[in-house]
């Protein structure tokens, strides 16, 4: 696996991963959103969770993240805080304070929405993350949580359109990174295909 930052992939894999990579999905109402831990553009995630909640598109979120080496709160903490600022109802956002990865997002999540909501209550989700990450929110969703309907939607602060992606050397560092990981994740069965 090369450094994504120095690597500069070819049309075709471009082509390939704009085309499979960035999985925004068309969104319609759900039960809960599903908000993916980060250190990077919180307050994006927290501003695009709002206007979420103010169009009526879910009636619980979850946010799920743990403490980053160097951080003296959680992901889950500093996220939630920035939507109930932004005027989400912290009674409707359950919390998961431990995970590390995305995988643990899931399998960690899945009992505190359990014990809240019921998980047979939950038929519909939109999974928020970064638009690097993309797919593989889903993917890690459909691996631990197949009987869900999964949407997706996908942020980021690099400030050009997605399809340029490439174009930018820290964007493609991270889509590359993040692309690189598809496969061996399947293969390793952290992540199952979606859609």
């Amino acid at each position: 696996m090369q450094d994504g930052a120095r690597r500069m992939p070819d049309a075709a894999e471009i082509a390939a991963i704009t085309a499979q990579h960035f999985a925004d999905t068309p969104l319609r109402p759900a039960d809960l959103l599903f908000v993916f831990g980060t250190r990077v553009d919180e307050e994006l995630r927290a501003e695009t969770a709002a206007v979420l909640w103010q169009q009526g598109y879910f009636r619980h979120a979850i946010v799920s993240g743990g403490i980053t080496p160097g951080a003296r709160v959680s992901e889950c903490a500093l996220i939630k805080a920035a939507m109930v600022r932004r005027g989400i109802p912290a009674d409707r956002i359950l919390e998961e304070h431990r995970a590390m990865n995305t995988g643990e997002n899931v399998v960690l999540a899945l009992p505190v929405i359990e014990a809240a909501l019921g998980l047979a209550n939950v038929r519909t989700v939109i999974c928020l993350g970064n638009s690097w990450t993309a797919r593989r929110y889903a993917m890690t969703m459909q691996r631990h949580w197949p009987e869900v309907e999964k949407m997706l939607l996908t942020v980021d602060g690099f400030g050009i359109p997605r399809h340029l992606w490439h174009t930018h050397p820290e964007f493609r560092r991270r889509v590359l990174s993040e692309w690189d990981k598809i496969e061996p994740y399947k293969a390793k069965g952290f992540v199952a295909e979606w859609p």
